[in-house]
């Protein structure tokens, strides 16, 4: 078995490590507003649940040469966003807003997404979302990077859920309704495969 320094490595090769190693990973599709009223839209796989109690999730933005992303600075901004988990109707359409654009442009509109209203929160979601959840800030931190931050940590707190009827019964999300893909490394994605059960133990 190889054994690795990560201080040894550029951090692309530390980037290729933890991307091919760390699968598969969820993918959040993230709405963010402006300061002049765009609607930002981009994809982010540094994702998960942080939080039940209450529902919170985390999102970890990098940054190029220590430059913010539109997404971290409007989410800091704001103190709002929308997360939309991506699934097979939806990630092609999704893929298209990783385009770099410049901030007085919507990836949403490259994308060609239905732009819907939040309840409880001013930044619009996306129709074509199964599930998306309404967010507000609760933390932010600058971590990584040797001479500049290396990414944005953004905690988010949940304010609003919106479910699919269809994949929703009895307080539980059906997965294959659902049928969310997961990033993997370089430009591949995977689908729900064999699903299995373990008892946990007592």
């Amino acid at each position: 078995m190889l054994s690795i320094d990560p201080t040894n490595n550029t951090e692309r090769e530390n980037y290729k490590f933890l991307i091919g190693s760390i699968i598969p990973r969820p993918i959040a599709f993230v709405t963010t507003l402006s300061k002049d009223g765009v609607l930002n839209g981009a994809p982010f796989s540094y994702f998960n649940i942080v939080s039940s109690n209450p529902p919170m999730i985390s999102l970890s933005i990098q940054r190029s040469e220590g430059r913010q992303k539109d997404t971290a600075r409007n989410i800091i901004d704001s103190k709002e966003f929308v997360i939309h988990i991506v699934d097979e109707q939806n990630v092609e359409k999704v893929n298209k807003t990783a385009a770099n654009l410049p901030p007085d442009q919507s990836e949403v509109e490259l994308g060609k997404l239905t732009p819907v209203d939040s309840k409880e929160i001013s930044v619009p979601g996306v129709k074509e979302a199964k599930i998306r959840m309404e967010c507000i800030l609760e933390h932010s931190l600058e971590l990584g990077g040797l001479d500049l931050p290396g990414c944005d940590l953004i905690i988010g707190k949940v304010v609003q859920f919106h479910i699919e009827n269809s994949i929703y019964e009895n307080g539980r999300i059906d997965p294959r309704g659902l049928a969310a893909v997961s990033r993997l490394a370089g430009t591949n994605y995977a689908k729900i495969g064999e699903m299995f059960s373990i008892e946990r133990p007592n």
